[in-house]
């Protein structure tokens, strides 16, 4: 499973022009689902997005994660980003979960950072949705949970 932090002052998520989601200051985070994901990957991911240190202290440096920031969250899903880009100059998609499969661990990674912050907002599963940004920083961070047994964790 594969989530895209990036730290921003402000997202949002619209629809046919129709706001649907939108966060001040926090993560804005791009989720893709892959093939041989479960429940355990959902939950580690989540657990890694809050708790991952990007946001700075006192001093400048990057020691705070989204809550001890006081940042919010957009999750947004993102099947892209689960494709086979290895050859050619065509994406495939066959390394991507089917939508009935990544769906369920989308609504899995979300509630277990609703469980831990309190709130996240989300964009929808399956729609052609318009999203907006402001990047801090620019900071944006790759994170990557693997099943058990497939390789390691990024």
């Amino acid at each position: 499973m594969i989530a895209l932090l990036q730290r921003v002052t402000e997202a949002w998520v619209r629809i046919s022009n129709e706001p649907v989601a939108s966060i001040g200051p926090g993560l804005l985070v791009l989720v893709g689902v892959e093939a041989g994901d479960g429940p355990e990957e959902a939950r580690r991911l989540a657990q890694r997005t809050c708790h991952y240190r990007v946001f700075p202290d006192a001093n400048g440096q990057m020691n705070l994660d989204v809550g001890a920031a006081g940042g919010a969250i957009l999750a947004v899903p993102q099947f892209t980003l689960a494709a086979d880009t290895q050859r050619g100059n065509r994406p495939g998609f066959s390394t991507a979960a089917p939508p009935g499969e990544a769906e369920p661990l989308f609504q899995e990674f979300a509630g277990a950072i609703r469980a831990h912050l309190g709130r996240v907002e989300t964009g929808r599963f399956g729609a052609d949705m318009s999203v907006g940004l402001v990047n801090q920083g620019p900071v944006t961070f790759w994170l990557q949970v693997r099943p058990p047994g497939s390789g390691t964790v990024r």
